[in-house]
């Protein structure tokens, strides 16, 4: 079996400076005793939470500033998790979740790596109708809207842990998928806008996604 390649990095943030473990690319996969492929992830989608998305860029620094105090806070499909190691270095009440088997391995070695406090980390499914992650007053993600299903799956799941004054806040890419998803959180009593980043010079290249904001 081929070894699973890694990469260091640091990405900043300003003054801050976030260090990563990630995958070395797309190309790695490794699947100790078939774990992944018993939830369903193929060797082709295996690597895809382990390196770091223009999307998860962009949600991380529109958390570097955003107002956390005093809430609870969830991010969705964390991947890597940027913006919650970003939160975490904020001193949020910051939970992650994720699909993948390998995401808490992850994100427990970047918190030792920034040297901040253990993030908890719960592995669910959005179709899960338990998992013990309570109600949260902020939920966050980024790029999770990959397929048209997604739209109602994501907006059951983000209501489910979501109390009842709250705050939605996802990046996504522009694949094509958030129309829909907007139309379910409405149906769900949410407001909801969209707007482009202020800023996104970080990038390698331009966002052509978009911040979509919902409350209740």
């Amino acid at each position: 079996m081929t070894p699973m390649r890694v990469r260091y990095q640091t990405i900043e943030f300003g003054d801050l400076d976030i260090h990563l473990r990630t995958l070395r690319d797309r190309q790695q996969c490794l699947d100790v005793d078939g774990a992944a492929e018993k939830l369903g992830i193929s060797s082709a989608l295996w690597p895809l939470f382990g390196v770091v998305w223009d999307s998860s860029e962009v949600l991380a620094h529109h958390m570097l500033d955003y107002q956390i105090g005093g809430k609870r806070i969830l991010e969705v499909g964390c991947g890597i998790a940027l913006a919650s190691l970003v939160l975490n270095h904020r001193q949020a009440d910051i939970t992650a979740t994720d699909y993948h088997p390998e995401a808490e391995n992850f994100l427990a070695e970047n918190v030792l790596l920034n040297e901040g406090n253990k993030i908890p980390f719960v592995r669910t499914a959005w179709e899960d109708a338990e998992s013990d992650l309570g109600e949260f007053d902020l939920l966050i993600g980024s790029d999770l809207l990959y397929e048209r299903t997604h739209a109602e799956l994501l907006s059951g799941f983000i209501d489910q842990h979501a109390k009842t004054h709250c705050e939605v806040v996802l990046v996504d890419p522009g694949r094509g998928n958030h129309a829909h998803f907007s139309r379910q959180m409405v149906s769900l009593g949410y407001t909801h806008r969209q707007d482009k980043p202020e800023n996104s010079d970080y990038l390698s290249r331009p966002f052509r996604g978009q911040i979509l904001s919902y409350s209740r």
